[in-house]
């Protein structure tokens, strides 16, 4: 049975469309990326997920849910620019906000205890917020998301304002999370999405253009291509890649040419033919899987 499944769900402001009658669903257990171009709806999405903002149209149901339930009891929810009281130390404010999520005083502080060590914010737990390193806070941020134990962790852009440091420290505690609850987080870093996602969700002006897993949508769009790296006249040998019939799309990124084909396995037979009868200058040739970034843009150009 489905956690959150989503039927025709919209929001329209003053005649626009921000979220157009998207539909999805996905299981407990998952970690479920929301990626998109900015402006395309998905932080609309996310605030109407959390209970925050009314939909214009469409459902939002949550596996046992009964009618006129309070949405927010399902979810924990951390926005993009979450805001803390820096005088407030890190226990502090997690009891605070667990006293405003109707925990008994007892349950906030020992539900605070638990997450302040579980975040890896435990050397930290006394000291005040405002001292805390960006990294710290997005984990803070996180644990009191998750201070009411909600059945899905919502992150609207976990990492986007991060340094590389604080950066990595947040990705490796959603890969630590995954293990035991559900989470749907929100990047434009496809990067992030391909090493920490198990599905995706792809926005698009509004609509959804692309569901699934990683390893459907993989198949679906073609996963693997061609990188060739030789020691002069790119553009040259690009040209001539291009025009080899098994060869759909040739382009020169950093010094390789990339590869994509209907059939690799053609193309592969047919490029290193050619580079051995006319001995073409090859330094690497390679079969790589297509990157996430790859899959976006066929599927929003579709």
């Amino acid at each position: 049975m489905a956690l959150l499944t989503v039927r025709n769900l919209s929001k329209t402001y003053d005649y626009r469309t921000a979220v157009d009658n998207i539909r999805f669903q996905f299981e407990s257990g998952k970690c479920v990326a929301l990626i998109r171009p900015n402006g395309a709806g998905k932080t609309t999405t996310l605030r109407m997920l959390s209970g925050l903002l009314k939909p214009s149209g469409g459902t939002i149901s949550f596996a046992g849910m009964q009618p006129h339930d309070d949405i927010r009891k399902y979810i924990g929810y951390l926005p993009q620019h979450p805001v803390f009281y820096k005088w407030m130390t890190g226990e502090e404010f997690l009891v605070y906000v667990g006293r405003l999520g109707y925990l008994s005083k007892q349950a906030a502080r020992q539900q605070a205890e638990q997450l302040i060590e579980h975040v890896g914010l435990k050397e930290a737990a006394n000291r005040r917020i405002g001292k805390y390193s960006g990294g710290m806070k997005q984990r803070l941020g996180i644990a009191q998301a998750m201070i009411h134990q909600p059945k899905l962790l919502m992150l609207d852009e976990p990492v986007s304002s991060l340094d590389p440091f604080g950066r990595r420290e947040v990705l490796n505690l959603m890969e630590e999370l995954k293990k035991d609850m559900t989470i749907l987080f929100s990047t434009h870093i496809l990067s992030d999405a391909d090493e920490v996602s198990d599905e995706l969700l792809v926005l698009h002006d509004g609509k959804l253009v692309e569901s699934g897993s990683m390893d459907d949508l993989r198949e679906k769009y073609h996963t693997a291509k061609l990188e060739l790296g030789l020691e002069r006249n790119l553009e040259f040998y690009r040209d001539k890649v291009a025009a080899i019939p098994a060869v759909t799309a040739c382009y020169l990124d950093h010094g390789l040419l990339h590869v994509t084909a209907k059939n690799i396995g053609d193309a592969r037979k047919e490029i290193l033919a050619s580079a051995s009868t006319e001995e073409w200058p090859l330094t690497s040739f390679s079969v790589n899987r297509a990157s996430l970034e790859d899959m976006f843009m066929k599927a929003v150009n579709q």
